[in-house]
Protein backbone atom coordinates (compact mmCIF):
# COMPACT_ATOMS: atom_id res chain seq x y z
CA UNK A 1 0.00 0.00 0.00
CA UNK A 2 2.69 2.13 0.84
CA UNK A 3 4.65 1.47 -2.14
CA UNK A 4 1.28 2.13 -4.24
CA UNK A 5 0.75 5.57 -2.57
CA UNK A 6 4.16 6.38 -3.71
CA UNK A 7 3.61 5.79 -6.84
CA UNK A 8 0.94 7.66 -7.05
CA UNK A 9 1.53 10.58 -5.54
CA UNK A 10 5.21 10.74 -7.38
CA UNK A 11 3.31 11.24 -10.41
CA UNK A 12 5.20 7.92 -11.95
CA UNK A 13 1.19 6.12 -12.51
CA UNK A 14 0.46 8.81 -14.67
CA UNK A 15 3.84 9.44 -16.58
CA UNK A 16 3.27 4.92 -16.71
CA UNK A 17 0.09 5.62 -18.04
CA UNK A 18 0.65 8.78 -20.28
CA UNK A 19 3.50 6.35 -22.00
CA UNK A 20 1.33 3.69 -22.44
CA UNK A 21 -1.37 5.49 -23.92
CA UNK A 22 1.09 7.64 -26.70
CA UNK A 23 3.33 4.37 -27.30
CA UNK A 24 1.01 2.38 -28.72
CA UNK A 25 -2.55 1.64 -29.13
CA UNK A 26 -3.35 -1.13 -25.99
CA UNK A 27 -6.69 -2.01 -24.23
CA UNK A 28 -6.54 -3.03 -20.43
CA UNK A 29 -9.09 -5.41 -19.05
CA UNK A 30 -9.24 -6.03 -15.15
CA UNK A 31 -10.58 -8.64 -13.45
CA UNK A 32 -12.45 -8.95 -10.37
CA UNK A 33 -14.01 -11.98 -8.57
CA UNK A 34 -16.39 -10.18 -6.08
CA UNK A 35 -17.52 -7.13 -5.54
CA UNK A 36 -18.51 -6.48 -1.93
CA UNK A 37 -15.36 -6.55 0.61
CA UNK A 38 -13.92 -3.50 -0.16
CA UNK A 39 -14.30 -0.04 -1.58
CA UNK A 40 -15.29 -0.87 -5.22
CA UNK A 41 -16.87 2.72 -5.64
CA UNK A 42 -13.74 3.84 -5.19
CA UNK A 43 -11.73 2.37 -7.27
CA UNK A 44 -14.53 2.53 -10.51
CA UNK A 45 -14.38 6.09 -9.35
CA UNK A 46 -10.98 6.39 -9.94
CA UNK A 47 -10.32 4.46 -13.35
CA UNK A 48 -13.90 6.34 -14.78
CA UNK A 49 -11.68 9.85 -14.45
CA UNK A 50 -8.36 8.98 -16.37
CA UNK A 51 -9.83 6.06 -18.86
CA UNK A 52 -12.53 5.39 -21.25
CA UNK A 53 -14.30 2.54 -19.65
CA UNK A 54 -16.07 0.70 -22.06
CA UNK A 55 -18.22 -2.77 -22.96
CA UNK A 56 -15.78 -6.03 -23.59
CA UNK A 57 -17.45 -6.33 -26.88
CA UNK A 58 -16.93 -2.53 -27.71
CA UNK A 59 -13.66 -2.64 -26.96
CA UNK A 60 -12.34 -5.90 -28.59
CA UNK A 61 -14.06 -4.56 -31.86
CA UNK A 62 -12.31 -1.20 -31.30
CA UNK A 63 -8.82 -3.02 -30.75
CA UNK A 64 -8.87 -5.24 -33.69
CA UNK A 65 -10.43 -2.51 -36.29
CA UNK A 66 -7.66 -0.44 -38.23
CA UNK A 67 -8.42 2.92 -37.50
CA UNK A 68 -10.64 4.70 -40.26
CA UNK A 69 -8.94 7.45 -42.59
CA UNK A 70 -9.42 10.51 -41.09
CA UNK A 71 -11.04 9.50 -37.90
CA UNK A 72 -9.78 11.15 -34.61
CA UNK A 73 -11.08 10.16 -31.22
CA UNK A 74 -11.61 13.44 -29.33
CA UNK A 75 -11.86 11.24 -25.96
CA UNK A 76 -7.79 10.66 -25.79
CA UNK A 77 -7.83 8.47 -22.27
CA UNK A 78 -6.45 4.76 -22.63
CA UNK A 79 -9.54 2.48 -22.76
CA UNK A 80 -10.36 0.26 -19.90
CA UNK A 81 -12.81 -2.85 -19.49
CA UNK A 82 -13.89 -4.30 -15.97
CA UNK A 83 -14.51 -7.59 -15.85
CA UNK A 84 -16.09 -10.30 -13.23
CA UNK A 85 -15.34 -14.02 -12.95
CA UNK A 86 -17.86 -16.71 -11.70
CA UNK A 87 -21.04 -14.85 -11.24
CA UNK A 88 -21.58 -14.07 -7.50
CA UNK A 89 -24.26 -12.78 -5.88
CA UNK A 90 -22.19 -9.80 -4.87
CA UNK A 91 -21.87 -8.76 -8.65
CA UNK A 92 -26.03 -8.17 -8.14
CA UNK A 93 -25.77 -6.68 -4.84
CA UNK A 94 -23.31 -4.16 -5.31
CA UNK A 95 -21.81 -4.88 -8.93
CA UNK A 96 -24.99 -3.58 -10.54
CA UNK A 97 -25.92 -0.89 -8.26
CA UNK A 98 -22.86 0.27 -8.67
CA UNK A 99 -22.78 0.13 -12.45
CA UNK A 100 -26.21 2.05 -12.50
CA UNK A 101 -25.04 5.01 -10.25
CA UNK A 102 -21.91 5.75 -11.59
CA UNK A 103 -23.04 4.46 -15.45
CA UNK A 104 -20.00 2.18 -16.09
CA UNK A 105 -20.44 -1.19 -17.98
CA UNK A 106 -19.40 -4.47 -16.46
CA UNK A 107 -18.94 -7.71 -17.90
CA UNK A 108 -19.62 -11.06 -15.84
CA UNK A 109 -18.19 -14.36 -17.37
CA UNK A 110 -20.88 -16.69 -15.81
CA UNK A 111 -20.54 -20.67 -15.19
CA UNK A 112 -24.12 -22.11 -16.08
CA UNK A 113 -24.09 -25.17 -13.98
CA UNK A 114 -24.07 -23.72 -10.43
CA UNK A 115 -26.78 -20.94 -11.43
CA UNK A 116 -30.02 -22.42 -9.22
CA UNK A 117 -28.09 -25.84 -9.10
CA UNK A 118 -28.06 -25.04 -5.07
CA UNK A 119 -24.50 -25.93 -4.95
CA UNK A 120 -21.31 -23.67 -3.93
CA UNK A 121 -18.20 -23.16 -6.17
CA UNK A 122 -16.33 -25.67 -5.64
CA UNK A 123 -13.25 -23.96 -4.50
CA UNK A 124 -15.01 -22.60 -1.31
CA UNK A 125 -15.92 -26.19 -0.46
CA UNK A 126 -12.63 -26.84 1.62
CA UNK A 127 -13.22 -23.93 4.28
CA UNK A 128 -16.71 -24.66 4.20
CA UNK A 129 -17.36 -28.17 4.89
CA UNK A 130 -14.80 -28.09 7.82
CA UNK A 131 -16.24 -24.64 9.31
CA UNK A 132 -19.54 -26.38 9.27
CA UNK A 133 -18.49 -29.93 10.31
CA UNK A 134 -20.46 -31.90 12.95
CA UNK A 135 -18.27 -34.72 13.24
CA UNK A 136 -15.72 -34.43 15.75
CA UNK A 137 -13.48 -37.37 13.63
CA UNK A 138 -13.29 -37.79 9.95
CA UNK A 139 -11.35 -40.80 7.97
CA UNK A 140 -11.04 -39.11 4.12
CA UNK A 141 -9.22 -41.01 1.46
CA UNK A 142 -7.26 -42.87 4.18
CA UNK A 143 -6.06 -40.52 6.55
CA UNK A 144 -8.07 -39.35 9.59
CA UNK A 145 -8.23 -35.95 11.09
CA UNK A 146 -9.46 -34.66 14.17
CA UNK A 147 -10.94 -31.66 13.81
CA UNK A 148 -11.49 -30.59 17.71
CA UNK A 149 -7.70 -29.43 16.29
CA UNK A 150 -7.33 -26.22 14.90
CA UNK A 151 -4.37 -27.61 12.63
CA UNK A 152 -5.78 -30.66 11.65
CA UNK A 153 -9.02 -28.49 10.49
CA UNK A 154 -6.44 -26.39 8.53
CA UNK A 155 -4.86 -29.11 7.07
CA UNK A 156 -8.29 -31.07 5.86
CA UNK A 157 -9.48 -27.98 3.99
CA UNK A 158 -6.24 -27.79 2.28
CA UNK A 159 -6.53 -31.63 1.03
CA UNK A 160 -10.13 -31.31 0.33
CA UNK A 161 -8.94 -28.02 -2.27
CA UNK A 162 -6.47 -29.78 -3.36
CA UNK A 163 -8.30 -32.80 -4.23
CA UNK A 164 -11.20 -30.92 -5.97
CA UNK A 165 -8.85 -28.76 -7.79
CA UNK A 166 -7.01 -30.97 -9.45
CA UNK A 167 -9.43 -33.24 -10.51
CA UNK A 168 -9.49 -35.28 -14.28
CA UNK A 169 -13.48 -34.68 -14.38
CA UNK A 170 -16.09 -33.08 -13.15
CA UNK A 171 -17.74 -36.22 -12.39
CA UNK A 172 -14.92 -37.40 -9.88
CA UNK A 173 -14.90 -34.24 -8.14
CA UNK A 174 -18.74 -34.11 -7.40
CA UNK A 175 -18.49 -37.56 -6.27
CA UNK A 176 -15.50 -37.11 -3.93
CA UNK A 177 -17.39 -33.58 -2.25
CA UNK A 178 -20.89 -35.53 -2.04
CA UNK A 179 -18.33 -38.38 0.17
CA UNK A 180 -16.94 -35.62 1.92
CA UNK A 181 -20.12 -34.14 3.21
CA UNK A 182 -21.57 -37.26 4.75
CA UNK A 183 -18.30 -37.97 6.58
CA UNK A 184 -18.10 -34.46 7.83
CA UNK A 185 -22.02 -34.45 8.40
CA UNK A 186 -22.35 -30.67 7.05
CA UNK A 187 -25.93 -29.33 8.03
CA UNK A 188 -27.62 -27.36 5.12
CA UNK A 189 -28.10 -24.06 6.87
CA UNK A 190 -26.87 -20.84 5.21
CA UNK A 191 -25.35 -17.97 6.46
CA UNK A 192 -25.86 -14.23 5.73
CA UNK A 193 -22.39 -14.40 4.32
CA UNK A 194 -22.18 -17.42 2.26
CA UNK A 195 -25.23 -16.18 0.55
CA UNK A 196 -23.32 -13.38 -1.10
CA UNK A 197 -21.06 -16.01 -2.06
CA UNK A 198 -23.41 -17.83 -4.44
CA UNK A 199 -23.95 -17.79 -7.93
CA UNK A 200 -26.41 -15.56 -9.65
CA UNK A 201 -30.01 -16.61 -10.20
CA UNK A 202 -31.21 -16.29 -14.21
CA UNK A 203 -33.42 -13.57 -12.77
CA UNK A 204 -30.79 -11.54 -11.47
CA UNK A 205 -28.88 -12.27 -15.23
CA UNK A 206 -31.63 -11.26 -16.73
CA UNK A 207 -32.47 -8.00 -15.22
CA UNK A 208 -28.86 -6.97 -15.27
CA UNK A 209 -28.67 -7.39 -19.12
CA UNK A 210 -31.69 -5.71 -19.49
CA UNK A 211 -30.26 -2.30 -17.98
CA UNK A 212 -27.66 -2.46 -20.39
CA UNK A 213 -25.27 -1.57 -18.27
CA UNK A 214 -23.85 -5.31 -17.80
CA UNK A 215 -22.69 -8.15 -20.29
CA UNK A 216 -22.07 -11.50 -19.78
CA UNK A 217 -19.47 -14.45 -21.00
CA UNK A 218 -19.12 -18.05 -21.06
CA UNK A 219 -16.78 -19.80 -18.34
CA UNK A 220 -17.30 -22.85 -18.73
CA UNK A 221 -20.19 -25.10 -17.54
CA UNK A 222 -18.73 -26.14 -14.35
CA UNK A 223 -15.53 -24.73 -13.66
CA UNK A 224 -13.41 -27.36 -13.81
CA UNK A 225 -9.17 -26.45 -14.72
CA UNK A 226 -9.45 -27.17 -18.45
CA UNK A 227 -5.67 -28.78 -18.66
CA UNK A 228 -6.55 -31.09 -15.68
CA UNK A 229 -9.21 -32.88 -17.66
CA UNK A 230 -8.20 -36.28 -18.80
CA UNK A 231 -10.80 -36.39 -21.68
CA UNK A 232 -10.21 -33.72 -24.43
CA UNK A 233 -14.28 -34.08 -25.04
CA UNK A 234 -15.24 -33.45 -21.65
CA UNK A 235 -13.08 -29.78 -22.29
CA UNK A 236 -15.25 -29.85 -25.83
CA UNK A 237 -18.31 -30.04 -23.58
CA UNK A 238 -17.91 -27.64 -20.84
CA UNK A 239 -16.32 -24.43 -23.41
CA UNK A 240 -19.26 -25.43 -26.13
CA UNK A 241 -22.75 -26.19 -23.32
CA UNK A 242 -21.75 -23.10 -21.55
CA UNK A 243 -22.22 -20.64 -24.12
CA UNK A 244 -25.78 -22.86 -25.53
CA UNK A 245 -26.86 -22.91 -22.24
CA UNK A 246 -26.38 -18.80 -21.58
CA UNK A 247 -27.92 -18.12 -25.15
CA UNK A 248 -30.78 -20.58 -24.47
CA UNK A 249 -31.16 -18.23 -21.72
CA UNK A 250 -30.02 -14.59 -22.85
CA UNK A 251 -31.69 -15.41 -26.73
CA UNK A 252 -28.64 -13.55 -28.46
CA UNK A 253 -25.40 -14.97 -29.21
CA UNK A 254 -22.46 -15.21 -26.79
CA UNK A 255 -19.16 -14.18 -28.35
CA UNK A 256 -16.41 -14.24 -25.18
CA UNK A 257 -15.11 -16.80 -22.88
CA UNK A 258 -12.98 -16.52 -20.12
CA UNK A 259 -10.71 -19.68 -18.90
CA UNK A 260 -11.12 -21.06 -15.19
CA UNK A 261 -7.84 -19.75 -13.44
CA UNK A 262 -6.49 -18.59 -16.54
CA UNK A 263 -3.00 -19.43 -16.36
CA UNK A 264 -0.83 -21.00 -19.19
CA UNK A 265 -0.39 -24.10 -17.36
CA UNK A 266 -4.04 -24.16 -16.50
CA UNK A 267 -5.68 -23.66 -19.93
CA UNK A 268 -3.54 -26.75 -21.66
CA UNK A 269 -3.47 -28.24 -25.02
CA UNK A 270 -7.02 -28.55 -25.47
CA UNK A 271 -8.78 -25.43 -24.32
CA UNK A 272 -7.83 -23.08 -27.12
CA UNK A 273 -8.77 -25.18 -29.88
CA UNK A 274 -12.27 -25.80 -27.72
CA UNK A 275 -12.95 -22.48 -27.91
CA UNK A 276 -12.13 -21.60 -31.74
CA UNK A 277 -14.73 -24.85 -32.49
CA UNK A 278 -17.06 -23.20 -30.58
CA UNK A 279 -17.15 -20.67 -32.38
CA UNK A 280 -16.13 -17.42 -30.06
CA UNK A 281 -14.75 -14.54 -31.01
CA UNK A 282 -12.50 -13.98 -27.98
CA UNK A 283 -10.87 -15.69 -24.79
CA UNK A 284 -9.57 -14.24 -21.86
CA UNK A 285 -6.55 -15.56 -19.48
CA UNK A 286 -5.66 -14.16 -16.01
CA UNK A 287 -2.17 -13.80 -18.03
CA UNK A 288 -0.98 -10.19 -16.99
CA UNK A 289 -0.46 -7.82 -19.38
CA UNK A 290 -2.10 -4.93 -22.13
CA UNK A 291 -3.67 -5.93 -25.06
CA UNK A 292 -2.09 -4.71 -28.24
CA UNK A 293 -3.91 -5.37 -32.14
CA UNK A 294 -1.23 -8.17 -32.27
CA UNK A 295 -2.24 -10.09 -29.06
CA UNK A 296 -3.84 -13.40 -29.88
CA UNK A 297 -7.33 -13.23 -29.70
CA UNK A 298 -7.99 -16.13 -27.93
CA UNK A 299 -5.37 -15.27 -25.41
CA UNK A 300 -6.17 -11.87 -24.54
CA UNK A 301 -4.51 -10.59 -21.16
CA UNK A 302 -6.00 -9.06 -18.01
CA UNK A 303 -4.64 -7.81 -14.89
CA UNK A 304 -6.02 -9.31 -11.86
CA UNK A 305 -6.96 -7.20 -8.84
CA UNK A 306 -9.23 -7.63 -5.80
CA UNK A 307 -11.67 -5.64 -4.19
CA UNK A 308 -10.35 -5.44 -1.00
CA UNK A 309 -7.07 -3.29 -2.35
CA UNK A 310 -6.92 0.16 -1.97
CA UNK A 311 -7.85 2.25 -4.80
CA UNK A 312 -4.03 3.07 -5.31
CA UNK A 313 -2.98 0.03 -5.44
CA UNK A 314 -5.24 -0.50 -8.25
CA UNK A 315 -4.54 2.59 -9.62
CA UNK A 316 -0.63 1.36 -10.12
CA UNK A 317 -1.45 -1.88 -11.39
CA UNK A 318 -3.86 -0.58 -14.28
CA UNK A 319 -1.20 2.20 -15.35
CA UNK A 320 0.92 -1.10 -15.40
CA UNK A 321 3.21 1.01 -13.02
CA UNK A 322 2.78 -1.53 -10.51
CA UNK A 323 4.55 -4.24 -12.73
CA UNK A 324 7.05 -2.15 -14.22
CA UNK A 325 8.72 -1.26 -10.29
CA UNK A 326 8.08 -5.11 -9.61
CA UNK A 327 10.44 -5.74 -12.26
CA UNK A 328 12.74 -3.03 -11.35
CA UNK A 329 12.91 -4.11 -7.82
CA UNK A 330 13.85 -7.90 -8.50
CA UNK A 331 16.61 -6.57 -10.80
CA UNK A 332 18.13 -4.46 -8.66
CA UNK A 333 17.93 -7.45 -6.21
CA UNK A 334 19.81 -9.57 -8.12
Amino acid sequence: MLIAACLYYSGLVQLVRWWIQYSRRSLVILTYHNAIGGDLRAHILHLRRHYRLLPLKTALEELYMPYKKGSQRKDRRPPLVLTFDDGYRDNYINGFKLARDLQVPLTIFLIPGYIESGSRFWWLEGDQLVAQALASEATIEGRTYHLDDLKEREVLAQAIDARVRYATSVSEREAFLVSVRETLREPHEMTSKEDTLQPLTWAEVKEMEKSGWISFGAHTMHHPILAYLSDPAEVQYEVSESRAMLERQLQHPVRTFAYPVGQLEHIGEHARRAVQEARYDWALTTIYGFNTPQTDPYLLRRVVVDVDQHWLMVAAKASGAWKFFSRLARMLAK
